[in-house]
């Protein structure tokens, strides 16, 4: 799991610090949030320790009516070695008790200007992005009539000039050459270029081309999610290649199995044409046509009933 610390939230949210600075390198391991309201009531038997601490509007006024030896014994069960950190919400005032338990045992305490269900919300998104399980593939990616679709296969077999040709007609190149993806909550694939390579792509006795230069900014796009894999091979003569597409392969990335498409790659072969339909095939079926399905059935029913007249 990628490293997070409570810098890296201080960095993004421009937080201010207001107490326990040594402790801004504490690691965030979770991207729950946590809003301690029943722990300030005095209630800390299943209190998530380990989970960034977010003080609104609500929880701070009630924890005005405790009384001094309350505040002082509930701040100091808050503030512990697990805590990477205690963020305060529309620059409230933080309270006295709050920033002596923060200094004594180094949790930092910080302030936001942001209203507390928004810094929660885009708090909580920037951790599981940052924590994301992260692997690397040697692909090609492309947004195709929406769907996010992941070209792979051997070096050279014709991949960037694939994606060359899909983007001259209208699709949208994400990354070409190594494709960054992402695993967030709910088995969800995000792709996206290396920094170093954004926007460009590499042809083969031609070298790099800045896509966006040549066809502009609506060719391309930062980030995408996969939805399909197809693997581009050289054509084997001896390989019997699926011809209905009844029986759908898949490929594990990560933890998570996305549909797999194996394209034999021969000349006179349109491979942009192929993958462009391939896609729009792929979004028919999330919308309840499959036309192998269908054509499988009514030669099923052709079969059973013996009338050939139709073929």
């Amino acid at each position: 799991m990628p490293e997070v610390t409570t810098s890296d939230v201080v960095e993004h949210f421009n937080l201010e610090i207001l107490a326990g600075h040594e402790g801004v390198y504490r690691a965030i391991t979770t991207s729950d949030i946590s809003r301690p309201g029943i722990e300030i009531a005095g209630f800390f038997t299943y209190y998530p320790a380990k989970r960034i601490q977010l003080l609104g509007r609500k929880e701070v006024a009630f924890f005005q009516q405790l009384t001094k030896k309350q505040k002082i014994e509930r701040m100091e069960k808050l503030c512990t070695y697990d805590t990477p950190g205690i963020i305060l919400s529309r620059d409230l005032i933080p309270p006295p008790e709050l920033i002596d338990s923060g200094n004594k045992i180094a949790v930092p305490v910080m302030r936001s200007n942001m209203t507390t269900t928004r810094l929660s919300s885009e708090l909580r998104n920037f951790l599981e992005i940052q924590l994301a399980k992260t692997t690397a593939v040697h692909g090609v990616l492309i947004d195709i009539y929406g769907i996010g679709v992941l070209l792979t296969g051997a070096s050279g077999v014709g991949k960037s000039e694939t994606a060359l040709d899909l983007v001259r007609r209208g699709h949208r190149l994400v990354a070409d050459d190594s494709v960054e993806i992402r695993q967030l909550q709910g088995n969800i694939l995000i792709g996206r270029a290396p920094e170093l390579i954004e926007h460009l792509l590499e042809i083969r006795g031609l070298g790099i081309i800045d896509v966006m230069t040549l066809f502009g900014a609506g060719a391309i796009r930062p980030h995408k999610r996969i939805s399909m894999s197809i693997h581009l091979e050289q054509w084997d003569e001896k390989k019997a290649y699926d011809r209905l597409g009844i029986e759908e392969e898949t490929i594990r990335i990560l933890d998570t199995d996305i549909p797999k498409y194996t394209i034999p790659v021969r000349p006179g072969r349109n491979l942009a044409v192929i993958v462009e339909v391939a896609a729009m095939n792929f979004r028919l079926k999330r919308m309840g046509i499959n036309t192998a399905q269908e054509f499988s059935e009514r030669l099923t029913h052709v079969i059973e009933d013996g009338d050939w007249e139709e073929f």
